[in-house]
């Protein structure tokens, strides 16, 4: 909120076109639908079979919206208790596929930041916490081909990680927690040795980010930003890690941060961003909340368990 004029602020939310800011909103939304549809590649049910749509959807939004709520992001933990409730999965499965879930998110985000530096327009003379941007764009691009190679190396010898783990740490509670952490990884991952499958879950990550970049894109015309769509996939990826330390209720905060430090490269003012920040933030977390308050009141979960869970 630093250098940020109120009065302006207000006056340009008032004026932001409504159209742009409900299309941010519809993609946003969608994101959460498709993050549901990749998840079935990721989940089994105990009988063996694909977990239904619908169980996978009143998950992602009771998850989502305790995530709106309570800080922490304790919404993870909801949504695995949801999934395994009411898609007959057992606990440490539901945990497994979403610790896989957000390694394919990471390495998702961090291709996309390394295109989105590309497509920017940015100046190659434009530096980011004093590095260049030429150097973070070949970073990004060169850590996300490690990791790809490194999760296909897993995928293929999910006894190399273990290996490794006991080889480079003395005997003791982390080496121990590590091989554990490890072991349920490399079970996560052991669907994906289908090639189809894994073209599946990466084929709907890009999808899923896309959309969900989109939705940036669309609201800046609501307040007459003019930002590439390589700006979106850029303030997407920074906005994305910058939440992912668990914090306050709704990310509010770190989310608006990152936001108006991406749009300040290009030239954007602190109000103007902040503007959009919150107009974006505010009206793409309403929904899934909404929705998410509906799925807790159409199924058999009742909201002192949702507490119960997460108080563990």
């Amino acid at each position: 909120m630093r250098n940020v004029n109120f009065s302006e602020m207000a006056a340009e939310i008032r004026t932001a076109r409504p159209l742009p800011v409900l299309l941010g909103v519809l993609l946003a939304t969608t994101s959460f639908a498709l993050r549901a549809v990749r998840w079935r590649l990721l989940l089994r049910a105990d009988t063996g079979v694909d977990v239904p749509f619908w169980p996978r959807w009143h998950a992602v939004a009771m998850g989502f919206m305790a995530n709106n709520l309570l800080p922490l992001r304790a919404g993870e933990l909801v949504r695995a208790y949801a999934i395994s409730t009411l898609g007959k999965v057992r606990l440490t499965g539901a945990i497994t596929s979403l610790v896989v879930e957000r390694v394919f998110d990471a390495l998702t985000l961090v291709l996309l930041l390394a295109v989105g530096l590309l497509l920017s327009n940015l100046p190659a003379s434009t530096v980011i916490a004093g590095i260049p941007l030429a150097r973070i764009a070949t970073y990004a691009g060169a850590g996300a081909l490690f990791a790809v190679v490194v999760g296909a190396v897993i995928i293929a010898r999910p006894d190399v990680m273990e290996r490794v783990i006991r080889r480079i740490l003395p005997e003791g509670r982390l080496r121990a927690t590590l091989v554990s952490i490890g072991h349920g990884i490399t079970d996560g991952l052991s669907g994906l040795r289908s090639p189809a499958r894994l073209a599946g879950v990466v084929g709907w990550s890009l999808v899923m980010w896309l959309v969900s970049a989109a939705s940036f894109y669309a609201m800046f015309f609501a307040f007459g930003i003019n930002v590439t769509f390589g700006g979106a996939l850029l303030l997407q990826s920074a906005m994305a890690f910058g939440i992912a330390v668990p914090s306050t209720p709704g990310y509010f905060g770190p989310f608006e941060a990152a936001i108006v430090a991406v749009l300040g490269l290009f030239g954007v003012s602190d109000t103007t961003a902040f503007s959009y920040a919150v107009t974006y933030h505010i009206s793409t977390l309403l929904p899934v909340t909404l929705l998410g308050m509906l799925s807790l009141a159409v199924s058999p979960i009742a909201l002192r368990d949702i507490r119960a869970q997460t108080r563990k």
